[in-house]
């Protein structure tokens, strides 16, 4: 009787451990693969924009805004905003190349922002651009690439034509953050008077692409940026905070977990 009942015991805690065990693995099924708790490279963000494509050749998408709240978890600040990426489609940030119309995969810090218009609001570093701004991609000018410039000066060593600027895009950049795809860490970046224009002592990689923005949207697809309605856009901005380490992860759906 006893050995019969132990045996009953043991049989029940096995199928109750196996139930705990399905119970576990339906929950993490449940969870999307862009959740941020499931994203590897995110590090200590608090702050987490998670933009997912809708296939490697498509240039839409949908962005999710996640903040993490001081028990650890997760909580997703809107529902998700219909999104543009690059009119190619999607390319590994490691092997994307310039002017091919494809949106980089991977994990990027957002640490600044810029528009034709005032601060909306937002806590992140602000450039209030006009008519003499430019943003370089000049390939044969390394020490520029990928760098914002105040003006056209007359001693630049960037060609105007290999460069935005960025009051031709009236609509597109009324604000802008930088997403920090390719681009010269701040600390390197240096301004010489000699030249009217700010350098960098260690170059990005000139083959990869320049200037790739979160924006609102234009008439369609973009170049490679990510981008969103003028509300929607204006509204991440005001979220933004660098105290929280804002990171954007950017892939198609079926990517996104290896990003």
């Amino acid at each position: 009787m006893r050995k019969t009942l132990a045996a009953g015991l043991a049989l029940s805690a096995v199928l109750l451990g196996l139930g705990v065990v399905w119970a576990l693995s339906a929950d993490a099924a449940a969870v999307p693969a862009y959740h941020p708790a499931r994203l590897r490279n995110i590090g200590d963000s608090k702050q987490v924009v998670v933009v997912t494509g809708n296939g490697r050749t498509s240039s839409y998408a949908t962005l999710r805004a996640y903040q993490k709240n001081a028990d650890g978890s997760w909580s997703q600040k809107w529902a998700g905003m219909a999104a543009r990426n690059g009119y190619a489609g999607w390319e590994w940030a490691s092997k994307r190349v310039q002017d091919t119309g494809t949106t980089p995969m991977g994990t990027f810090r957002i640490t600044s922002a810029f528009g034709l218009k005032a601060n909306p609001g937002t806590k992140v570093r602000y450039t209030h651009a006009d008519g003499n701004d430019y943003w370089v991609g000049d390939n044969r000018d390394a020490k520029t690439y990928n760098l914002f410039q105040k003006s056209a000066s007359a001693g630049r060593t960037w060609r105007k034509g290999e460069a935005e600027r960025l009051a031709a895009y009236p609509k597109q950049y009324e604000y802008a953050a930088v997403i920090d795809f390719n681009r010269p860490w701040g600390s390197t970046i240096t301004w010489n008077p000699a030249h009217g224009q700010y350098e960098t002592s260690r170059p990005a990689n000139t083959k990869r692409g320049s200037a790739i923005f979160l924006h609102i949207n234009g008439s369609g697809s973009t170049a490679g940026c990510v981008s969103l309605k003028r509300a929607d856009l204006i509204a991440v901005l005001k979220w933004l905070d660098p105290a929280k380490t804002p990171r954007i992860v950017m892939a198609p759906l079926a990517d996104i977990g290896r990003v």
